[in-house]
């Protein structure tokens, strides 16, 4: 109860967009409300997209041109005002307010300014973590536990009681990688009590083995874990993230490209499973650098949004129990509710959890789970940073996640993921063409499809009041917030008409 009438005290710190200013606020809430007969989370959102000039406009134009004598504004999306931004909206400098189905690159959870975060931002505990902010490998406040029980851990993967914290997603990679070979090593070594030998210590140094072992991490084709070193390389998605760059020679397995309907080409994609699923084990056989985990998004995200039966991870998994390898399973952009459930592994109904699961991105904050205590390094300073994370990140999930269950978002997203899909296969029908290869049904509003014209529909949809973003060669990709209600999805269905009639 606390929380919520902090909740209220709040509410007239929420930002005012130019349409709020007109005071539509209560006739917003009754025409959402009558439009789809559910209660808006947000009141004082929009009633809908307002476009006022091209986008970028005048305002934007200056703001871009300014930023761009000191900061790289050559992969901008758009320059937005966040002051202005309230729950699914997101405006610029120019008095635009967009539909964000893109939610900073699935980055958004619950809202642009939500009050409860506000108040969780304001707090005492807060203010501390950020103003002192600790080395958490040597300093960790008296609170980092409770910190972490009430938070992070509260909404741990089944199986998996612990975590390492981290500053983002690819470093969230990074450092589940290299406990990995760490354990690998520990056990060729015959356990954690065995020490280094000095031919080890002495050759790590000049990077050669057996100090620096000749070990792999093994990824798959159209992949995406990360810009980093490690993370680079088994990263596969487009070349323009890794040219230039040197990289291990670790191998890459095939992915399944499932073909859809799903319910049209049940056998062939079978087929396609299963053959991906000998490749993984061919490489983690044959290849000259043994790898010793595997590690894959529950869905390709960056790579073109490319899924695969929970029968293909189940698949994987025995696998990995088979061969003795980790399996790492990358929720940085699928975990946090946005596919109806907490985490999208949660799908697949492992008889063994994975033996890491890495986060971020809807988080706010990093890290990975795990369980198996031998994952931790056997001595002190092996896994090891600054920072080792954030405690505003993690103070900031908590509220996250009490916003969340409070609001039963996931439950919702499972609920609108359904009525959006089934409004885009209407979509499909009547603009055959345009909307290719429809997936995510029953991932909640983790949605897209392919479209021939693709960088024209992303650029035509500010147009009409929507910031949508796309993955891979051709697709068109869905983020929406785990706050986006039936009436966001009506909204955003009349937008896509108008862009496909054009």
């Amino acid at each position: 109860m606390a929380s919520l009438r902090a909740v209220a005290r709040l509410r007239h710190l929420a930002p005012r967009t130019h349409l709020q200013q007109r005071s539509y606020v209560a006739a917003a809430a009754v025409k959402q409300t009558q439009r789809s007969g559910e209660q808006p989370f947000f009141p004082n959102e929009p009633t809908g997209p307002i476009v006022q000039t091209a986008i970028p406009g005048p305002q934007s134009k200056k703001a871009i041109e300014r930023l761009d004598k000191v900061f790289d504004t050559r992969s901008f999306n758009m320059i937005a005002n966040y002051q202005k931004s309230y729950g699914n909206y997101i405006a610029d400098p120019d008095g635009n307010v967009l539909l964000d189905v893109y939610a900073q690159i699935a980055s958004i959870p619950v809202g642009y300014s939500n009050p409860s975060l506000h108040a969780a931002a304001s707090s005492e505990q807060m203010i501390s973590a950020m103003i002192n902010r600790p080395a958490l490998g040597s300093f960790p406040s008296e609170d980092w536990a409770s910190i972490l029980e009430s938070g992070i851990l509260r909404v741990a993967p089944k199986g998996l009681d612990q975590v390492f914290t981290a500053m983002a997603g690819s470093d969230a990679n990074e450092t589940a990688y290299k406990a990995a070979f760490m354990w690998r090593r520990q056990q060729d070594r015959g356990g954690p009590d065995v020490d280094f030998t000095a031919d080890e210590i002495s050759s790590s140094m000049i990077n050669q083995a057996p100090g620096a072992p000749q070990l792999s991490i093994l990824s798959f084709k159209t992949g995406f874990h990360g810009r980093l070193f490690g993370s680079l390389s088994t990263t596969r998605s487009k070349a323009i993230h890794k040219l230039d760059i040197p990289a291990f020679d670790w191998p890459q397995a095939t992915f399944p490209l499932l073909k859809y309907p799903l319910e049209d080409h049940a056998e062939e994609n079978h087929i396609a499973e299963e053959e991906a699923l000998a490749d993984v084990e061919r490489l983690i056989t044959t290849h000259p650098l043994p790898p010793c985990a595997v590690v894959v998004e529950p869905i390709q995200s960056e790579g073109g949004d490319n899924h695969a039966s929970p029968s293909f991870f189940r698949g994987l998994r025995k696998l990995t129990k088979k061969h003795n390898v980790l399996l790492i399973v990358d929720e940085v952009q699928t975990g946090v509710g946005a596919t109806g459930k907490f985490w999208a592994h949660d799908h697949w109904d492992l008889e063994t959890p994975p033996d890491m699961v890495t986060f971020s991105k809807k988080a706010q904050t990093a890290g990975f789970y795990f369980g198996n205590p031998e994952l931790r390094p056997n001595k002190p300073f092996r896994q090891f940073n600054t920072w080792m994370g954030d405690p505003a990140r993690a103070i900031l999930f908590r509220a996250i996640i009490d916003e969340i269950e409070r609001l039963d978002l996931v439950a919702n997203t499972a609920r609108v993921g359904g009525y959006l899909f089934e409004g885009l296969e209407g979509l499909a029908k009547r603009f055959p063409g345009e909307i290719l290869n429809l997936r995510g049904k029953g991932q909640g509003t983790f949605i897209a499809f392919d479209s021939p014209r693709r960088d024209e529909f992303v650029k035509k949809a500010k147009g009409v009041g929507v910031n949508i973003g796309g993955s891979g060669e051709r697709a068109v990709r869905l983020r929406p917030m785990l706050i986006f209600q039936q009436h966001h999805a009506d909204i955003l269905l009349e937008a896509m008409e108008k862009i496909l009639k054009s």
